[in-house]
């Protein structure tokens, strides 16, 4: 049989496209591990410490409702709270 240059062929494929597969698998179930893990110890997940930019256009009150739900959660400590409804509100 001659032997090919350039792109795999079907065979190459489907096993280049296995192994990704398999990889993704694993990480993603790894990650879902680790926080099942943190959860069951108590721990909090880590948030970053500048909260994200509000989307434009959204209404204030839809906002400021779902900043008070992440307060309620627990990812929002008081202090980041008072700052992100500060911002809303333009104050």
């Amino acid at each position: 049989m001659p032997q090919r240059f350039g792109r795999p062929g079907l065979l190459g494929t489907i096993a280049r496209t296995a192994v990704i597969s398999g990889t993704a698998t694993a990480v993603s179930n790894r990650v879902e591990e680790r926080g099942m893990r943190r959860r069951a110890a108590g721990q909090a997940p880590q948030m970053p410490t500048t909260p994200a930019p509000a989307p434009v256009g959204t209404d204030r009150v839809a906002q400021l409702t779902q900043l008070a739900d992440l307060r309620a959660q627990g990812l929002l400590t008081d202090e980041e709270f008072a700052t992100e409804k500060a911002r809303i509100l333009g104050s």
